[in-house]
């Protein structure tokens, strides 16, 4: 057996040792316990008190088989299964990316501009996961959300946290390049992306856990073209947003100035930029003039 111990102890020993050259103390710690409450059926305080736990030689090897898929650069949240999203829990594999944090601040950022009893009517275009549209509207109830996707596995998972949050999203398969746009029944109050966007000349930068297991086709445009997906959305968004409408996006650290220029280009006021808490230049928004439509 690969345990000193049977117990909740000697499996901490297991799996503090196995990863201490790859996690800090306090990610290995969160790990441990996301995945012993998940096997085990815990609380939170069920495992604060659980020293007396033995285990079968199942859940022995259920978390051997964890602790070697987390020494072969898995993603935590692939692993898992889960990951926890603006409150929300969602279900997390790779069929879309993993829900970051700085995303969550472009979420909070839109939560900022709208009433929040209002009817709103947003889309979530490249919705991966549905992160975006599942945490606008479990903040705004009454709001009409529209996820937009082109990974039908990603439509999947959608729909799976859409049931499983409860929250009623419409997901609709959509290309984001696509020369023509769904008509909506409305114009949108609110447009949100975060599309890919990462040069394949900076493949060589990422690290392995990314590069192997998160889905390239939402990371990665041509370095001819980064802003291919911008450029699009931006000159669709022009015709679906309604007067004085938003268009929000996730965008490379990079590319502020460029980003700037293309939303201008299109004809957006009001531009403005915000950095994430690490201080990198994260979100633009830009605001659609009545003018375009008149």
């Amino acid at each position: 057996m690969f345990l000193q111990q049977n117990t909740l102890d000697g499996l901490r020993v297991y799996f503090n040792d196995s990863l201490k050259n790859q996690f800090s103390g306090s990610e290995i710690k969160l790990m441990f316990k996301a995945f012993m409450t998940k096997r085990m059926s815990l609380s939170d305080t069920e495992f604060m008190l659980a020293r007396d736990l033995r285990f079968s030689e199942s859940d022995l090897l259920y978390f051997r088989s964890v602790v070697k898929r987390l020494q072969a650069n898995e993603p935590f949240q692939y692993i898992h299964g889960f990951t926890e999203f603006y409150g929300l829990e969602l279900i997390c594999d790779v069929r879309a990316l993993i829900p970051r944090p700085e995303t969550e601040e472009l979420v909070d950022w839109i939560s900022e501009s709208l009433e929040k009893n209002g009817e709103h009517h947003i889309v979530d275009i490249c919705s991966g996961s549905g992160c975006i549209a599942l945490a606008l509207k479990s903040n705004f109830r009454n709001a009409q959300v529209e996820a937009w996707e082109i990974s039908d596995e990603a439509l999947e998972l959608i729909e799976e946290n859409r049931n499983l949050t409860g929250l009623n999203v419409s997901s609709i398969k959509m290309d984001a390049l696509s020369e023509v746009y769904p008509e909506a029944e409305e114009s949108y109050d609110i447009i949100v992306s975060n599309p890919p966007y990462i040069p394949n000349s900076e493949r060589a930068r990422m690290h392995d856990n990314v590069l192997e297991f998160e889905p390239g086709l939402a990371l990665f445009v041509d370095d001819a073209d980064p802003f291919v997906f911008y450029d699009k959305i931006a000159l669709q968004a022009a015709d679906l947003l309604l007067d004085n409408g938003w268009l929000y996006f996730e965008i490379h650290e990079d590319f502020e100035k460029e980003m700037f220029d293309l939303l201008q280009n299109h004809g957006f006021v009001n531009i403005e930029l915000r950095k994430d808490l690490q201080g990198r230049s994260r979100m633009m928004r830009g605001q659609r003039v009545p003018s375009r439509h008149e």
